[in-house]
């Protein structure tokens, strides 16, 4: 979506002239337009090389030959004069194997000592525009567990899109309209009522966390029993109103204190208010995506690819959910002109993504311009065992009570380790341990022992000398921070921030390795420079990395 791959690109253009001098030689019997897309891979084992491509087999069937001849006749033709390719062989059924001279390592070891924090950052002349939304929860109570995952996430995606040459603007839906907060006024009456001395009942399925009671007592506290002898309508809006006002700036302030700070809070209210819902219905009317049945409007899903037609305004008149939120991704793919936008909803909503996708092309949007990324639930874990937690029963663990036992740094770490579809157990304890088996302990620690070697050197890094950098442990290294650029668009293009941690915990691994094996301080000066600069590029991309994740790179522990 955002980009190809630096290195691999390099590799793609070789393997792409290569085929047409093929096809012009005749050696090649198929239409360039039946080329199917090059692919790059990095082998798993070194003996195969830096990179391989399949391409000669994807070509096999097309051009009626075997796939070894065609890959003997591309590499013929690959032109390795002004690159870094040393040695092209072919293996199995008719991989290419591209092996890399050791320079190319070496000249991307001087870039990362030049640029420092700008190393690997992707500049583009006409950036993409790009909305990502996430956590935007319900402004009825305090952000839970889910929201913390989903924050993590929805932020390290936004980083990484800015990494990979993306304009992108951060933003949280605020939920401030509809059922939930009909609710939320009627559970805040309820308890308001009750601590002035009144018998009446809570509702049902109210809200029954004592955030509720707390508030109720907070407005009592500093307006008394105002609100005793008025309108139920009248005392639940207040209420209602006084309470937004307090929940939206807690959770600003423990979204901040999460590490995150949003450019847009997008109020639900204002697409009602606006007549913003109401131009997205006239146009869906005027192309012919709606009618009427039984009182109510519907969106014509089933002609869309939907397994029903959905309800955009209800009987009584009132949009439904999904009305508002096609006006609200209007807005952004049409009013504002984005050129995508990326929400980060729980699975619970995936049923809503391809509604939401199809009225998107109702109205004339490529839906490919919308992307939902879908995240599975959190188990909490302590001392070995689950915690069992219900909203229903007012009974959670908040994003600020984690960020008070584990820190920010842990929580957005551990979040982002596996892929967002994926369950995930996060043990508590494991998060606060100061051992390897943290994985956010283990990365930070290498990056506070570089930063030791470098101030115990107490020299300038000069990245000269280089070739003394040939043991196996310094190679490897070498080549894990080379694939930083690399790394960061196959997270843009996957949407995938796991990629980001892994690759932190790689570099960190790989680092560990290079430091058990070898000694930076050495008798041998032109040597030790040289390691120097091998430890401060490595200190350079692990704290960019880092900063992408959103967690400290920490100088001493």
């Amino acid at each position: 979506m955002f980009g190809k791959i630096t290195r691999e690109k390099e590799i793609i253009k070789l393997v792409d002239n290569a085929i047409d001098k093929c096809i012009e030689q005749g050696l090649l019997e198929i239409k360039k337009e039946d080329v199917p897309q090059i692919r790059v891979e990095v082998p798993r084992e070194e003996k195969f090389g830096d990179f391989s491509v399949n391409t000669a087999m994807q070509l096999a069937k097309a051009a009626r030959c075997n796939p070894r001849i065609i890959a003997e006749n591309i590499i013929k033709n690959i032109d390795t004069k002004n690159s870094y390719v040393k040695d092209i062989s072919i293996a199995g059924a008719g991989f290419i194997n591209f092996t890399l001279d050791n320079k190319w390592l070496y000249d991307e070891l001087k870039k990362v000592i030049n640029l420092k924090d700008k190393y690997g950052k992707i500049i583009e002349e006409n950036p993409k525009k790009v909305n990502v939304e996430y956590v935007s929860a319900n402004p009825t109570g305090p952000l839970h567990i889910g929201n913390a995952r989903g924050g993590a996430i929805g932020d390290v995606i936004s980083n990484i899109l800015t990494w990979a040459g993306c304009e992108v603007t951060k933003e949280f839906y605020l939920n401030d309209a509809g059922n939930q907060i009909i609710k939320f006024g009627e559970s805040l009456e309820s308890r308001y009522l009750q601590e002035l001395g009144k018998d009446v009942t809570f509702p049902e399925d109210g809200y029954k966390g004592e955030d509720i009671t707390e508030l109720a007592k907070s407005y009592i506290e500093e307006n008394g029993d105002k609100l005793l002898n008025v309108s139920e309508e009248e005392r639940q809006h207040d209420l209602v109103e006084y309470s937004l006002d307090k929940n939206v700036s807690n959770m600003v302030n423990d979204l901040k204190d999460y590490g995150i700070d949003y450019d847009v809070f997008f109020s639900e209210r204002t697409l009602h208010n606006s007549g913003a819902i109401d131009d997205v219905i006239s146009k869906m009317k005027n192309d012919g995506s709606v009618y009427k049945k039984e009182g109510a409007l519907w969106f014509k899903g089933t002609e869309y690819g939907l397994e029903k037609d959905e309800v955009l305004i209800r009987q009584n008149g009132v949009p439904t959910y999904y009305a508002a939120d096609i006006a609200y991704h209007y807005d952004k793919l049409v009013k504002r002109n984005f050129d995508y936008a990326i929400n980060v909803w729980g699975a619970d909503h995936h049923g809503h993504v391809a509604r939401l996708k199809k009225a998107m092309v109702a109205l004339g949007v490529n839906e490919d311009r919308l992307d939902v990324i879908l995240m599975q639930l959190v188990h909490l874990v302590k001392n070995n065992e689950a915690l069992r937690m219900s909203k229903r029963k007012g009974n959670i663990y908040t994003l600020s009570d984690l960020v008070g036992e584990v820190g920010k740094d842990a929580a957005r770490f551990v979040f982002n380790y596996n892929k967002p579809n994926t369950h995930m157990d996060f043990d508590l304890d494991l998060a606060i341990k100061q051992s390897s088996d943290n994985p956010v302990f283990y990365v930070q620690y290498a990056h506070a022992r570089i930063c030791s070697i470098i101030r115990n050197i107490g020299k300038e890094v000069k990245a000269e000398n280089l070739e003394l950098l040939n043991k196996k442990e310094e190679i490897n290294l070498l080549k894990v921070i080379s694939n930083f650029s690399d790394e960061i668009l196959k997270a843009s293009n996957d949407l995938d921030p796991s990629k980001i941690t892994k690759y932190a915990m790689d570099l960190a691994g790989s680092f560990h390795s290079f430091y058990n094996a070898h000694r930076v301080i050495v008798d041998d000066e032109d040597l030790m420079n040289a390691r120097l600069a091998l430890v401060t590029a490595t200190r350079n991309v692990l704290k960019n990395t880092l900063d992408i994740l959103g967690v400290s790179a920490l100088e001493k522990m």
